[in-house]
Formats: structure tokens, C-alpha cells, sequence
């Protein structure tokens, strides 16, 4: 009886063996591959991009010294141009940051001077070339991929302010004039690197004084006259984002 439950044990371990033996010769199928999670969305980095839009301005010119009424006129044009800057993302979903854009503008526009004096009836031109604005701004993300963003600070364009009477020009300003600027808009992070922005500006220029010398239009001893131009933008946009 011992001799017949050894030679089974000893069996059983026969096929213990072959059997791990065997599965051990068995091709083992590969681990499933897990891809890392992708990092997580920020706004932090610098940027360069482009826009397009439409100005609107508002421009005025008034006769000093009883040369003549004020004439206030408004205009639109096409405004194009591009961007850069940096943004840095801190405490969850604040945003800061800062930004140049230099835009070419095509907004003119033109008014007759009323009431009386030398300057009544002359006809005034109003022209906005380009602007440059240098601001700061705060952003809140509202989602990780959408970004809320108010701004402000300085801006500068140059505009020119003529004058003609019968065809003829007989005044101009023209130069560099620098301001402030104000606005806000929404960013949207639409893929890797890349955003786009829906916004709008407010520019105010300041004012901007001329002298006529012209003994032919009843300003021998100087008519003198201050010029005043604001600019209204809405722009979109889209911006190359490294980080």
C-alpha cells in the first residue's frame, strides 16, 4: 500500500513538472501600453500672432480765438496688424501679463466747420495711419481652455488733421500722438499651442494744437485751432503660444 501512494505522488509530480514546463514555453501576451495623461492646460509662455478688425473714430477740430465753430465727425476703417507677449498663470486660474500690438489703419473721415470767423465753411480731414498700444493685463480662466482678460496702458498713433478752403490747403497737423488705452476681451486655447481672441479697445489720442498763417482766408495775424481724435477697435485674432 505505501509502495502504490508513493508511485502516485511521485506522478503527480511528474505532471506538476511538464505542465509548468509547457506553459512556461507558452508565448505571454504583452501588457497593455498606458499613455501618459497630458500635461495640464496654462497660459503661461510668450506668444506671437495676428489680427484683423474694423476702427471706428471720432474726431474733432475747434476754431480758438473766434476763428471759427468746432466740427465733430465720425469714421470707420479696416485695422490689421499683429501682436506679442507674455502671460503667466498663478494662483489656479489668474492670469497677468503684457502685450504690444501695432496695427495699419485705413480710418478717415472729413467735416465742414460751422458758426462764423476765418475758418467757417473750410472743410477738415481727418486721417488715423496706424497705432501702437503697449498694455497690461489680468485674466481669469474660466474654463482651463477659456480665458476672461481685461487690459490697459499706453498708446500711440499718428494722425493728421487738414484743412482746406476752396479745394486748398491752407493748415495741417501731423505727427506721432501718444495716449492711453482701455479694453477686455476672451481668449480660446483650441488646440496645443495655439489660441485665438475676440476683443475690443478704446483709444483716446489727446489734443493737439495748430497755427494758419494765411492772409487769403482772414488769418494774417494766426487762426489758431486744437484737433482731438479717440479710436474705437474690435479685433480678432490668433496667436503661436511657446512654452
Amino acid at each position: 500500500m505505501l509502495k502504490r501512494i508513493t508511485q502516485l505522488a511521485a506522478l503527480a509530480v511528474a505532471i506538476v513538472s511538464t505542465t509548468n514546463a509547457l506553459a512556461a514555453d507558452l508565448p505571454r501576451k504583452a501588457p497593455v501600453y498606458a499613455p501618459p495623461p497630458p500635461p495640464p492646460l496654462t497660459w503661461t509662455g510668450c506668444y506671437l500672432g495676428a489680427n484683423v478688425g474694423g476702427a471706428f473714430g471720432n474726431a474733432s477740430v475747434t476754431g480758438n480765438g473766434g476763428s471759427g465753430g468746432e466740427v465733430s465727425t465720425n469714421g470707420s476703417g479696416f485695422a490689421g496688424g499683429g501682436q506679442i507677449g507674455c502671460d503667466y498663470q498663478f494662483a489656479g486660474p489668474w492670469v497677468i501679463g503684457f502685450r504690444n500690438m501695432f496695427d495699419g489703419t485705413s480710418n478717415k473721415r472729413s467735416g465742414t466747420i460751422p458758426g462764423v470767423g476765418p475758418l467757417a465753411g473750410d472743410v477738415v480731414n481727418f486721417n488715423n495711419q496706424w497705432f501702437d498700444t503697449l498694455t497690461g493685463r489680468i485674466g481669469y480662466a474660466l474654463q482651463p481652455a477659456w480665458l476672461l482678460y481685461f487690459q490697459g496702458g499706453g498708446a500711440w498713433a499718428h494722425t493728421s488733421t487738414n484743412i482746406t478752403a476752396a479745394g486748398v490747403q491752407i493748415g495741417q497737423t501731423s505727427k506721432t500722438s501718444s495716449g492711453w488705452t482701455i479694453g477686455g476681451g476672451v481668449e480660446w486655447m483650441f488646440a496645443p499651442h495655439w489660441s485665438a481672441f475676440l476683443e475690443g479697445n478704446y483709444m483716446d489720442f489727446g489734443t493737439r494744437n495748430g497755427t494758419i498763417l494765411n492772409a487769403a482766408v482772414g488769418c494774417a495775424a494766426g487762426c489758431a485751432f486744437s484737433a482731438k481724435a479717440t479710436e474705437t477697435t474690435v479685433l480678432v485674432g490668433v496667436n503661436y503660444r511657446f512654452w
